[in-house]
C-alpha cells in the first residue's frame, strides 16, 4: 500500500488505519497486542484511538484503550517511529461525567485531555489530535436534523483552535483534526485558522459506508475544496455490512453472541440499530453474494476505492477479522456493480444517518 498525505500536513499514512475502540472491552490486552503486532507486520502505519475508549463507554474503561496501546509501544522496540498515532479529545459530556466536570469542552479541557492521553500512551507527541465531536450542538450519532433551540456552545471555535495551537507550539501535538463534523464546522475551523495563523485541520473523521453516505451531500465538496482529508469510520456499518445479522437480526437469542451491536442497548438505539438500516444492509449483502463477493469484501472495497476517502478505519476484534479486512484491499468493483449499489442507495437512502 502506498501512503497518502493527510490534508496539507506532513503526515503520510497507509490507506488502512487500525481502529482500536474495542481494546479494553471486547478485546483483552494480550489479544489487542497481538492485533497491533500483526497490523504493523502487514504494513499498516496508522492507528486511531481516543480518550473515551473503550466502547461502549464506561467509567471503568475510560482511557483503557490508550493505556493498552501505551503498554504495547513500551514493549515493542521501534514501533513508535514507524507509526502515525491519532487520538481524540472528547466533546461535551453526552452523559459521561467521568470524562470531565461540566457540560462543555473548554480550552483548558483540551489541554488537560491531551496531557492525560500523552501519559497513557507513553509518548512525547501525538501525531494527529482530533476533537471527537463538536463542542457546539450538531446533528450527530443518530440525530438527523439541526435544532438551533438546542444550542449550547460555551467555547468558540477560535478558542478551541488557540488551545490546539498551544499544544502544537509545545511539541505535544503535530497536527489537528475533527470528527463527526459538518460542512459549517470544517469551513469555520479552516477560515479561522487561516485568518489568525493557527493550526489548520488536516482531517475529518466521519462515518462513511454503504448505509450512511451523507458525507456525499455536501461535506465531500467542502473537504475537497479546502484540502481536508477524510478518515472514514464504520465502513462495515457497525457490522451490519458483514452479513452476520442477515438471518438473525441484531438482538434476541439468534443474534451472534458477543457482537457489539447485539450486546449493547445504547448502540442499538442509535443509527446502526435501526430496522431500516438492517434492511438496507441485507440488500447490499445479497448483492455482494450475487457477484461472488463476501459482504465484507464488497463493503470495504467500495469504501477503499471512493475518491472521498484518504484512509479507512477498520475496527477488529480478532486476527482473523484483521486479515480479512486487509485482504480486501486491492479489490475493484466493476461499473455494473457500482451502478447497482447506487440504485439501492437511491431507493433506501441513508438509513444509518
Amino acid at each position: 500500500m502506498n501512503t497518502i498525505q493527510l490534508g496539507q500536513s506532513d503526515l503520510h499514512v497507509t490507506p488502512i488505519c487500525l481502529g482500536t475502540m474495542t481494546f479494553g472491552e471486547q478485546v483483552d490486552e494480550a489479544s489487542a497486542h497481538a492485533i497491533l503486532d500483526r497490523s504493523l507486520a502487514r504494513g499498516i502505519n496508522f492507528i486511531d484511538t481516543a480518550e473515551m475508549y473503550s466502547v461502549p463507554a464506561r467509567a471503568e474503561t475510560y482511557g483503557a484503550t490508550e493505556t493498552i496501546i501505551g503498554n504495547w509501544l513500551r514493549k515493542t522496540p521501534g514501533a513508535r517511529q514507524k507509526l502515525v498515532i491519532a487520538t481524540k479529545v472528547a466533546g461535551p459530556s453526552r452523559g459521561m461525567p467521568w470524562v470531565r466536570e461540566g457540560s462543555g469542552m473548554t480550552a483548558a479541557d483540551i489541554v488537560a485531555s491531551c496531557e492525560a492521553s500523552l501519559k497513557r500512551l507513553g509518548v512525547e507527541t501525538i501525531d494527529l489530535y482530533q476533537i471527537h465531536w463538536p463542542e457546539r450542538n450538531v446533528p450527530a450519532f443518530g440525530t438527523m436534523y439541526y435544532d438551533p433551540a438546542k444550542e449550547r456552545s460555551q467555547t468558540p471555535i477560535l478558542a478551541q483552535l488557540e488551545a490546539m495551537a498551544t499544544l502544537v507550539k509545545q511539541g505535544k501535538v503535530r497536527h489537528i483534526g475533527l470528527s463527526n463534523e459538518t460542512p459549517y464546522g470544517v469551513h469555520e475551523f479552516v477560515r479561522l485558522a487561516e485568518q489568525h495563523g493557527l493550526p489548520r485541520v488536516a482531517t475529518v473523521q466521519n462515518p462513511y459506508c454503504l448505509v450512511n453516505r451523507v458525507l456525499e451531500n455536501g461535506l465531500d465538496e467542502t473537504m475537497h475544496r479546502l484540502q481536508v482529508s477524510l478518515l472514514a469510520y464504520s465502513p462495515l456499518g457497525f457490522g451490519l455490512l458483514t452479513g452476520k445479522y442477515d438471518d438473525s437480526g441484531i438482538e434476541g437469542p439468534a443474534a451472534p453472541q458477543g457482537a457489539r451491536i447485539a450486546k449493547y442497548e445504547t448502540v442499538r438505539k442509535q443509527r446502526w440499530g435501526r430496522a431500516d438500516a438492517l434492511a438496507a444492509a441485507r440488500r447490499y449483502n445479497a448483492l455482494a453474494r450475487e457477484h461472488g463477493l463476501t459482504p465484507t469484501r464488497m463493503a470495504l472495497a467500495w469504501c477503499y476505492t471512493q475518491w472521498q476517502v484518504a484512509s479507512t478505519i477498520i475496527g477488529v476484534t480478532s486476527l482473523a477479522q484483521l486479515e480479512e479486512d486487509i485482504e480486501a484491499w486491492g479489490t475493484t468493483l466493476d461499473a455494473g456493480l457500482l451502478e447497482q449499489i447506487d440504485r439501492i442507495r437511491w431507493e433506501m437512502r441513508d438509513p444509518a444517518v
